[in-house]
């Protein structure tokens, strides 16, 4: 039965109801939620424009060294990977924040190059950069 007036006909409800609204909104919302941690994958990288200045930093960075033949080094020591990886893990106990610049030959194997920014990323640095060099003006 509907509303009545006083004199017991029925009147016309234009009331909005909203419970299907927030039903709908309720599992978009959950479809959201579940859905956007699985969005964010890959390898956060920061690539430095070659044509900008170099920016001031407030702490040291860690810079790893990657030959062409796949060698590695962290500032300027060489190291084996499973080194690498043990001195990785102790600085981002030390800094957790501390970036890190890859330096890695133009000629060095691209997998090489993702496989040392995985390893860095697996160890919980989220700051990567990578160091290039300005273009030659001619």
């Amino acid at each position: 039965m509907g509303p009545t007036k006083s004199n017991g006909r029925k009147r016309l409800v234009s009331d909005i109801n909203v419970t299907p609204l927030v039903d709908v909104m309720l599992v978009l919302l959950i479809i959201f939620m579940v859905t956007a941690p699985m969005m964010t994958q890959g390898v956060d990288v920061d690539l430095p424009e070659t044509t900008a200045k170099s920016l001031r930093q407030e702490e040291n960075p860690v810079v790893i060294t990657l030959t062409k033949e796949g060698d590695f080094s962290i500032n300027k020591i060489p190291l084996v990977r499973a080194l690498l990886i043990q001195e990785l893990q102790k600085k981002y106990e030390s800094n957790k924040k501390q970036p890190i610049y890859v330096r890695a030959d133009k000629n060095a194997l691209y997998g090489s190059v993702v496989t040392l920014m995985a390893d860095i990323k697996s160890v919980g640095f989220d700051k990567i950069g990578m160091i290039t060099e300005p273009p030659e003006k001619e």
